[in-house]
């Protein structure tokens, strides 16, 4: 639990589901984190083994974040998570619902 706690982890893993994303991209679909928040997570979370960074030495860095063999097996539970919040809360965000229909499938 330690791995995946806290209210930005979770987020960032989900948004990690469908693919490989660049940090800009990741900042783009998580709007109200701030850069130091989730350049700290995606750290923890490649230092605990679900994330994997993968860079490329170039003007300007190209770095990439995919999820690793063991982020990818939490996806039942984060779509678990998922589903919980769009019955238990009320307005959703368009782009939050845009996410959850975009939601990989198994």
């Amino acid at each position: 639990m330690e791995r995946i706690g806290g209210y930005w982890k979770p987020i960032i893993l989900f948004n990690l589901l469908t693919g490989t994303k660049r940090y800009n991209e990741l900042k783009k679909s998580i709007p109200a984190i701030t850069e130091k928040v989730l350049i700290q997570h995606l750290k923890q979370l490649e230092a605990d083994g679900l994330v994997i960074r993968k860079s490329k030495p170039v003007v300007p860095p190209y770095v990439t974040y995919e999820l690793s063999k063991p982020g990818k097996a939490l996806r039942p539970i984060l779509y678990a998570m998922a589903e919980w919040t769009v019955k238990n809360s009320g307005k959703q965000s368009r782009q939050f619902k845009k996410q959850m229909a975009d939601f990989p499938g198994e």
